[in-house]
């Protein structure tokens, strides 16, 4: 696996601390499902780096999921997932596209929604 840095990985980590404040802990209870996301540098399918975004437990991890399977797992670009996360371009539109695949539940899929990522600090 390639070791680049990703300009998701700063995203993730926000979401991190996101999910451990009040609002977060709000999102863990409403959604209660687990995301695993393979976030690639040019190509999806190449490269990938994996994250678990778990919103029974509140965390974002690297790696494989160990508790068995996840309810979604979502494959992205790098800097589609960004735009995704920040609202910059609607989920449905990227799966359309094919800047987005899905495997999985597609009813937990729906409710990963950019709602859910911490807002970036307006500076």
């Amino acid at each position: 696996m390639a070791d680049t840095q990703l300009k998701s990985d700063a995203l993730l980590e926000q979401m991190k601390q996101h999910l451990a404040s009040d609002a977060g802990k709000q999102l863990t209870k409403k959604i209660g499902l687990v995301y695993q996301i393979n976030i690639a540098p040019k190509k999806i399918g190449f490269d990938e780096v994996t994250y678990i975004v778990d919103l029974k437990k509140g965390e974002v991890t690297k790696g494989q999921y160990e508790g068995g399977k996840p309810d979604a797992t979502f494959s992205f670009k790098d800097e589609d997932f960004v735009k995704v996360a920040l609202g910059k371009m609607n989920p449905q539109i990227a799966f359309m596209r094919g800047a987005m695949k899905i495997k999985g539940s597609l009813s937990a899929a729906q409710k990963f929604t950019p709602d859910i990522f911490p807002k970036p600090s307006k500076m």
